[in-house]
Formats: structure tokens, C-alpha cells, sequence
């Protein structure tokens, strides 16, 4: 590694009512891979879309190859060789590979050499191991695919520092894995690689020097191979952190959900789950891996009634719901972790206590059926707040100025503590963890294994392999609408987890 190519000089930037980089220092050195950590609003993202445009800072300097530079746009962006790769692809589903990757750099010619361009991106995408054909609509392309497209689109520009946010949400093991491989294989090629990430082990994996953010400050930079997980989880949220999860011998007792060979259509009326069966019992969580877009999103819904059966049979404590209303499965001890927290899971424009009542507004004490009676409401969301520790100004605040971590607790304090009847509940989480810092993510799964000893019965959806691993009695892996391998937890081998998720093989 070299001198210094991109150096950012005591950025600072505000919105409304929030400082989100506070006199924030960075560098990347040419041919390193430097990952950027922190919670939550720490600032990452906002740092980086300055770096590439999207944001102007309100002070500060940026300098490239240790010259102050101005930078008002992406394009500005492009002709200093910064690219970035957001979360959220963006990309146009209809046109192919090729169209994608040389739109907006045409630049003034009137005759396109689309044939030459495919040459040039086939060329790229061996030297670099992203393999995609060029010709291929995007709509066809898996999202570990989509996002080569997207790091194809930079190569074809020929940027040298690369940006890449939460690259490996979307991936299998194996496109993880092959994704690290190109990385390092650029940076050898001289490249340069911002990897912006909450997942501590990624950043061991792949970065040669990590900056901490914590609350829109910097508070460290380090050589990866001189910390450690230890180190770096307390420098982003100012204590110890559990990474090993002590699970409790397993007491199962009794089936509390029963799936029987249920087929589930998609909105266009295409089969997506082909025969799906499996019981889940009362003190035992279930893990579900699987990229998405394989029905894990349908199951959830059709387990919690918000999507018809087209047929098979859902029992729940042997009671037949199939096809009843989402209020039937609630009122029967079904509980939904939605996937979107926000919109989904919560109404952004109402108080934190309104939310919290959202299931159960229509029961004593917080109503006579009539009247809502906000003195028992109030004193609900503030015992939940407090058990459920809610950072909040008050109950009546809008849950959307809420941060994603405390919005999730929102979630979950108002599925976990809402009074509804019977000891033991089916709890379906959808990716709870999903985006959420370490500290929030240590959280929620310390609650979920708290939920199974207490007796509940927990099906556990997630992308996040160690996460399923590490919490779950037995896993399920799903492919194309179907269960395609079922093991114990602590029999699973990851590497044939991914594979299966990958459809390559089956149990």
C-alpha cells in the first residue's frame, strides 16, 4: 500500500435537528481495501455519498492525489475515478447487462457499438471473476448477479476507488466468498475499495485498515490485523458486546404450528410455494435460510394470514386457520416480526403509543369499545419502553424520527408484549436483525433466545448464516418455493447451507 488518494479533511454535515458527520477524518491509501464501521446513524453513508456527490458537506475538504478538489455531483465524481454501489441497485430491469452498464456513458457519441461494449464488459467480467452475460436482461438476474452488474458499471468507467455499501446483504456464501475474491483481485490490479459494513467478522475477512463512526464522529482508525472483534464492537457502541450466544438445552413440548403441503400464489398469480410442510414446537426456534426471493416472504405472510392459501391446511395449537383474517391468527397467539419496519411493521406518522396499540386498541383497558382511554395507553407504552429499552424523547413521538434499531424494538415490544391469551405463541421473525448495528442486533437475538426458553416457538427468517446458526434447534433452507434441506443446528455444515440455497443440491 501507498500514499493517500482520497483523503477527507473535518467534514462536517447537518439536517434538521441531526448532526450526522461531526469534523469527520478519512483516508484511503491506493491498492487497500478500508472498511468503514459503525451503528446506525453513525454517519457512514452520509460520508460517503458526500465523497460521491449526493451530498454537499457543509464544511470540510476533500482531496484527490493531495489536491483540494470540489465535488457537486456523482459525474464529478466519475471523472476523479470515485464510484459507488448503493444498498439499493440501480439498475433498469428491462434493458439488458450490456445497456445498463453503458448508460450515461455515451457521452456525445450519436451511434452506440453495443456489440463492442459487450465485448469490452465480457472481457471485464473474466478478468475479475463477476461472471454475467452481457446480453441477459436484468429482470432474469439473480441479485448476487444484479450486483456485479452494478461493479461492472465502475470498471467499465475505469473508476480506481470503489465505494461499496453493505455489498453482501444480498449474497449466498458462495457469491460472498467469489465477491472477496474479485475485490482483492482489483486491488492487486491497483484499485481501491471503501466497504462499508455492521458486520464485524466481514470486516476481518476482507479490509486491510478500518474506521470506526460513532455518532457522526470518528473514533478510530485501525489496522485490521492489530484489533479485534473485542475492540472494535466497544469503539462503535461504547461497551462490551456478546457474541456467543449461550442456548439452553432444547425442551420442546408439543406442536404449535402445523404446515400441511400449503401451495401459495405470488401477486401474478404464479405458484410460489410448492408443497410446503413442516411442524414447529413450543420451546424450539426454526431457522429459514434462503436467498430472497425464494418464498421465504410468502410463508411468512401465509403463517400470520396476510396471504390466501391456494391450498393445503395452517393449524396452530391444532386449530385449523387456514385462510382466516390476520386479527384470527393474532387473537390464536401468532405474532408477526414483518420484514419493513417501516410502513409494514409501524404507521410512521403515528405517536410510538399508537403503535404500540395497533393490535389491541380495541381491548380493556385501552378501550371500552367506544372510547380510547389514553391514561392506560400512555402507562402500556411507557412500562414497554422501559422493558424493551426504546430510546425516545416521549411515547407520543411519530415512530418515523425513531433510528432503525429503536424502531425495530418498537416492533417487537408490541408484538412480544401485547396481551394476548394463552401461554405459548408462534412468533414468525422476519429478518429481525436485517440493517441493524451490533449492539441492536445483540439485542433482539438475546430476546429471541430469551422468547424460546420462556416456552414460544419461534420461526427465524434470515439471510445471515452465522445468525441462524447460532440461534436456531433446527434449519430449513428454501429454494424456489419449496423446503430443499432440513438439518440440526449443530449438524449443519455451511457450506452445504449454501449450496442448497444456491439450488445446487437438496438433502
Amino acid at each position: 500500500m501507498e500514499k493517500n488518494i482520497i483523503e477527507l479533511i473535518d467534514i462536517v454535515k447537518t439536517f434538521p435537528g441531526v448532526v450526522a458527520n461531526d469534523h469527520v477524518n478519512f483516508s484511503l491509501k491506493a491498492g487497500e481495501i478500508h472498511a468503514l464501521l459503525g451503528e446506525n446513524g453513525a454517519g457512514k453513508t452520509t460520508l460517503m455519498n458526500i465523497l460521491y456527490g449526493i451530498y454537499r458537506m457543509d464544511s470540510g475538504k476533500i482531496k484527490v492525489d493531495g489536491r483540494e478538489v470540489q465535488i457537486r455531483s456523482p459525474r464529478d465524481a466519475i471523472k476523479l475515478g470515485i464510484g459507488m454501489v448503493h444498498q439499493n441497485f440501480k439498475l433498469i430491469p428491462a434493458h439488458t447487462v450490456t445497456e445498463n452498464v453503458i448508460l450515461g456513458s455515451e457521452g456525445s457519441r450519436l451511434i452506440l457499438d453495443v456489440e463492442g461494449a459487450a465485448k469490452e464488459i465480457r472481457s471485464l467480467a473474466l478478468n475479475f471473476g463477476l461472471y454475467v452475460d452481457p446480453l441477459a436482461e436484468v429482470w432474469k438476474l439473480s441479485m448476487g448477479e444484479r450486483q456485479r452488474v452494478e461493479i461492472l458499471k465502475l470498471l467499465y468507467r475505469n473508476v480506481r476507488v470503489m465505494i461499496l455499501d453493505e455489498p453482501t446483504t444480498v449474497l449466498t456464501p458462495q457469491e460472498k466468498k467469489e465477491l472477496f475474491i474479485s475485490l482483492k483481485e482489483m486491488c492487486s490490479r491497483g484499485k481501491s475499495i471503501i466497504f462499508i459494513t455492521h458486520k464485524l467478522d466481514e470486516v476481518f475477512e476482507i479490509s486491510d485498515r478500518v474506521t470506526v463512526l460513532r455518532r457522526g464522529k470518528n473514533v478510530a482508525t485501525k489496522v485490521t490485523r492489530e484489533t479485534s472483534k473485542v475492540e472494535l464492537a466497544n469503539l462503535m457502541i461504547g461497551r462490551p458486546v456478546v457474541f456467543e450466544y449461550v442456548k439452553n438445552p432444547l425442551k420442546p413440548s408439543g406442536i404449535a404450528l402445523k404446515v400441511e403441503n400449503i401451495r401459495v400464489l405470488d401477486e401474478d398469480g404464479n405458484l410460489k410455494l410448492k408443497d410446503v410442510s413442516f411442524n414447529l414446537r413450543f420451546g424450539e426456534i426454526v431457522g429459514v435460510a434462503g436467498v430472497a426471493g425464494n418464498g421465504q416472504r410468502e410463508l411468512a405472510e401465509a403463517i400470520t394470514g396476510l396471504r390466501k392459501v391456494y391450498s393445503g391446511k395452517i393449524y396452530v395449537c391444532g386449530k385449523d386457520l387456514t385462510n382466516l383474517s390476520p386479527k384470527k391468527f393474532f387473537e390464536n397467539g401468532v405474532l408477526f416480526i414483518p420484514e419493513e419496519r417501516l410502513g409494514v411493521g409501524t404507521a410512521p406518522n403515528l405517536s410510538l403509543a399508537e403503535n404500540l396499540i395497533l393490535k389491541t386498541y380495541d381491548r380493556k383497558p385501552f378501550s371500552n369499545s367506544i372510547l380510547l382511554n389514553y391514561k392506560e395507553i400512555q402507562k402500556f407504552s411507557e412500562k414497554l419502553v422501559k422493558d424493551f429499552e426504546i430510546l425516545c424523547p416521549s411515547v407520543r413521538v411519530p415512530v418515523k424520527f425513531l433510528s432503525g434499531g429503536n424502531l425495530q424494538k418498537v416492533v417487537l415490544a408490541r408484538e412480544l408484549g401485547s396481551p394476548v391469551g394463552g401461554d405459548g405463541h408462534v412468533i414468525v421473525a422476519m429478518y429481525p436483525t436485517r440493517g441493524l448495528d451490533v449492539g441492536a442486533t445483540e439485542y433482539v437475538r438475546k430476546l429471541l433466545l430469551k422468547m424460546r426458553d420462556e416456552g414460544n416457538a419461534i420461526i427465524l427468517f434470515s439471510e445471515d448464516l452465522d445468525e441462524i446458526l447460532s440461534l436456531s434447534d433446527r434449519i430449513f433452507v428454501m429454494f424456489e418455493g419449496k423446503i430443499v434441506g432440513e438439518m440440526l443446528s449443530h449438524e449443519a455444515d455451511i457450506e452445504k447451507i449454501g449450496l442448497m440455497m444456491a439450488g445446487v443440491m437438496g438433502s
